[in-house]
């Protein structure tokens, strides 16, 4: 996508999943880091909201400048950053299940819904586990997950920690969010990047997001959202 550098540059984000992104509100860690990065970089940043699927497609079609939350094993030709932030993705069973997970490939046994694109973000052993289990599906909203859990619609749910404890706030009217879970921490923390059309663009980022962190601004965002 080329156009004056004056204009912003639009920037996927997926779509609502606090704390790290409230679409609706134009904030959230992961929001918040981004933005400033490249306000330290000299960019204006116009957010786009849409699930990961069609995010990454726009972005291999240049219809974006940037897509968040991504990283080189998307699947998708890009200039990627450097990592601004990690997940840390476990897997989330009702514990009446008595489900058993020791290793990825143990969820073979078991119906499992994750977040778009997990099949390429989560590792080799875990996109061949997709690949091979007919029952894996993946979820453009990620509060969908908390609700199949929980009504008992599917065995295992693969989700950011942070972001399935935030959705049981939201869908506590919908489904008992008081039965208990076992959390199966199958997975090493996730690092994100961004993906970029334009390798300069790519190069702003960095130099914003370094200079973010060593001013300390990247520290205080981190410890505004401590507690979400």
């Amino acid at each position: 996508m080329s156009h004056l550098q004056a204009e912003p540059l639009l920037v996927g984000f997926g779509i609502n999943k606090p704390p790290y992104v409230f679409e609706f509100e134009g904030r959230g860690l992961e929001f918040d880091l981004v933005t400033a990065a490249f306000r330290e970089a000299g960019e204006e940043v116009e957010p786009y909201y849409a699930p990961a699927e069609r995010l990454h497609l726009m972005l291999k079609r240049g219809d974006l400048d940037a897509v968040t939350t991504t990283n080189k094993a998307s699947g998708i030709s890009a200039f990627y950053s450097d990592s601004y932030i990690e997940y840390r993705n476990v897997a989330i069973s009702l514990t009446r299940n008595q489900v058993s997970l020791h290793r990825i490939a143990d969820l073979d046994d078991y119906s499992v819904s994750a977040f778009q694109r997990a099949r390429y973000l989560l590792g080799n052993e875990f996109g061949a586990m997709a690949g091979r289990n007919p029952e894996y599906r993946e979820e453009p909203r990620q509060i969908t997950r908390n609700l199949l859990l929980y009504a008992g619609r599917i065995d295992v749910v693969v989700a950011d920690e942070r972001i399935f404890n935030t959705f049981n706030q939201l869908v506590a009217k919908q489904v008992d969010v008081q039965q208990p879970v076992t959390l199966h921490r199958l997975f090493p923390a996730t690092p994100y990047s961004l993906g970029f059309v334009d390798k300069a663009s790519r190069d702003r980022f960095n130099s914003g997001l370094a200079a973010l962190r060593a001013s300390g601004e990247y520290a205080r965002i981190m410890a505004a959202y401590a507690d979400q």
